[in-house]
């Protein structure tokens, strides 16, 4: 397990690392969000990114994508120094607002080919053929030629995923892609994308709202709150007493019914752990 301004321990050395972040300091808006955090995660990993609002999720994603530099230390995703454009990376952000809902699903994805490049994309043999394969990955080959409006939540969660999928990227960033997705499209997206990673051997980051999806599929957690991070398997993380540590403050995990439950100090509520921002643990 390991804790934010520690050196990275207990992993296999045969195991190569895909991200590995140093003292890492980032900032936002001129406002530290995550502070000397230290940590490594092995490739082919399957990381679940936890904590609440404002803990420092997205700013996590985008200092690897190269968009947020650190204030202090060293970021390197496959043993090369993070960089703007690395085609290695592929990102899904957080989806908000629907934005070209008259392009078909096909141009959707389309839009993202060689996204890492400026100038429009240049959709030729290669490139239809790379929009085609992306598409087949996430079974969306239906969506290809409907437009865009036409679809749901979860099916343009999909061409999203397929966007990811373009450059062949061995990390993948999921920015809270169950959001908006009922119960049993979130288990169904998770278990597609957990597919896509063992058979191409991709090292996934995703961050949730509801850990509970993710039960069974994921290698390690990386909670994030108050500055600080914690790497581990879910039976390290996920305890009264580890997350009790992190926060500064007691919190009781509780296991009912095969879900996952943070339960504020005092007991007066229970929450998904990491919508734990609102409860008493932060004050």
């Amino acid at each position: 397990m390991t804790r934010a301004g520690h050196e990275p321990h207990g992993m296999t050395p045969a195991v190569p690392e895909s991200i590995r972040l140093q003292d890492v300091t980032l900032a936002r808006g001129g406002r530290v969000v995550l502070s000397q955090i230290s940590l490594a995660i092995p490739q082919g990993s399957f990381v679940g990114v936890l904590g609440a609002n404002g803990a420092g999720k997205t700013t996590l994603f985008h200092a690897l994508l190269g968009l947020e530099p650190p204030v202090r230390g060293g970021m390197w995703v496959n043993g090369q120094p993070v960089r703007r454009g690395n085609s290695a990376v592929g990102y899904m952000p957080q989806m908000r607002k629907l934005v070209g809902g008259q392009f078909s699903g096909w141009s959707m994805v389309a839009t993202a080919l060689h996204g890492q490049r400026w100038g429009l994309p240049w959709y030729g043999r290669a490139g239809r053929a790379a929009v085609d394969a992306a598409l087949a990955a996430v079974d969306a080959q239906a969506l290809a030629q409907r437009p865009v409006a036409t679809l749901s939540g979860g099916e343009r969660q999909r061409l999203l995923l397929a966007q990811t999928l373009l450059d062949d990227p061995s990390v993948l960033l999921l920015d809270e892609p169950l959001a908006s997705l009922d119960p049993a499209r979130m288990r169904e997206t998770v278990e597609r994308i957990h597919a896509l990673a063992q058979a191409r051997r991709m090292t996934v980051l995703m961050s949730a709202h509801d850990i509970n999806p993710l039960l069974g599929v994921m290698d390690h957690v990386l909670y994030l709150a108050r500055g600080r991070a914690l790497l581990g398997t879910e039976e390290e993380v996920i305890t009264t007493d580890a997350l009790t540590a992190l926060y500064g403050a007691p919190v009781d995990v509780v296991r009912a019914g095969g879900r996952v439950f943070v339960v504020a100090e005092g007991g007066g509520s229970a929450l998904h752990m990491q919508d734990c921002g609102g409860c008493s643990a932060h004050a």
